[in-house]
């Protein structure tokens, strides 16, 4: 058995992903949803579980909490400071990656033009890491928005017409516009600055076009959501869990 571990995913395409994957590919595997409302309750499935789970996927909001619950930890995710993999070595020990900033990196660079040399990070979470440690491996330079700045990052106040004409790389990071209750929500940036030279990515795949994106879109600019981010660090995961 795998799974995703994480809180209010009925929303995610991960199940369905592994689902189809095992039934074509005629694996006795099934890949089934941990939803929990915090770690505790999730030791307390691992437990039960053990022998038959052999690496889980994780995502909001146990991204950078679940480094305290494991043996080991890949070299890259421990630079990224998150991991949304983990597999399980002989029922007790557990290793986590990060194939998030695999599955970002792969699906932006076709995407990328000269003018794309600097990105805004809308968001501070586990994903943002991710995010910014493939910015960093494409020597594309970036800044963090978030709505209570630390340290070496902007508020989305702070946005105005300067800020947007400089950075023509626009990652969103947050919940805003997932499916279901936030679907309506998107970030508070000043899109009329936007023009064509811009490339806006989404890392939400549902729905497929964001309010995020469709105002990008409406301004002329490049934009890509997150299915096929999603896609490439499943088939990651998926060759860690088989191979390490």
């Amino acid at each position: 058995m795998y799974g995703l571990l994480g809180k209010n995913i009925s929303y995610s395409f991960s199940k369905q992903f592994f689902t189809e994957k095992f039934k074509h590919e005629h694996l006795p595997f099934k890949y089934q949803n941990i939803d929990v409302d915090n770690l505790d309750d999730f030791l307390v499935f691992l437990a039960n579980h053990i022998e038959q789970l052999k690496g889980f996927n994780i995502t909001i909001p146990y991204k950078e909490s679940i480094l305290n619950f494991l043996d080991e930890i890949d070299e890259d995710a421990q630079q990224i400071g998150a991991v949304n993999c983990v597999k399980i070595i002989d029922n007790h020990y557990l290793k986590g990656y990060n194939t998030d900033f695999y599955g970002f990196s792969a699906s932006l660079k076709p995407l990328l033009k000269k003018q794309h040399t600097k990105a805004l990070i809308l968001g501070t979470g586990g994903a943002s890491k991710a995010v910014a440690y493939a910015l960093s491996k494409l020597n594309i330079s970036y800044l963090f928005v978030s709505r209570n700045p630390s340290e070496n990052e902007i508020s989305y106040a702070d946005l105005n017409k300067k800020t947007i004409e400089e950075f023509n790389l626009i990652i969103n990071t947050t919940p805003l516009g997932t499916k279901g209750k936030l679907e309506n929500d998107y970030p508070n940036i000043p899109y009329q600055y936007l023009n064509d030279n811009h490339l806006l990515y989404d890392l939400i795949y549902n729905p497929s076009q964001t309010i995020f994106l469709k105002k990008g879109q409406l301004q002329g600019a490049q934009i890509k959501n997150g299915l096929e981010m999603l896609e490439l660090q499943a088939e990651k995961s998926w060759e860690i869990w088989r191979n390490g």
